[in-house]
């Protein structure tokens, strides 16, 4: 499965932004989907995950302000954020498990990531 994440850019405090990443190739099903985040000189960090059914969870930093949404008919997830903070600056990844449709065997897959900058 391929991913590829794209809507980043650059936003003022305050503003929102969505990104979006899109799952490609031998897909049988999706279970969770995620998006990570890697800010500068930090580990990578769980932002937020939806499972297949739509139940979500989010960091303590982001809640309230970042929502994750996802269509499975179209393979997307989304991750709507508002009121962004400079602290919100960094690479975004999206991650996806998935079952081939060909091996049935189950797949772990991240997206290129997409960067964003929040300025104050």
């Amino acid at each position: 499965v391929q991913l590829q994440a794209f809507g980043g850019g650059t936003v003022q405090a305050g503003g929102s932004l969505r990104l979006s990443c899109a799952a490609s190739g031998r897909i049988f099903s999706i279970n969770n989907m995620e998006w990570y985040r890697q800010a500068p000189g930090k580990q990578r960090e769980l932002v937020a995950s939806i499972s297949s059914g739509g139940a979500t969870n989010y960091a303590y930093s982001v809640e309230g302000r970042f929502t994750i949404s996802r269509n499975n008919a179209k393979n997307m997830v989304y991750l709507q954020m508002n009121s962004l903070k400079p602290e919100d600056t960094a690479v975004y990844y999206c991650a996806a498990d998935s079952l081939d449709v060909v091996s049935m065997v189950a797949e772990r897959s991240w997206g290129q990531g997409t960067k964003f900058t929040v300025s104050s």
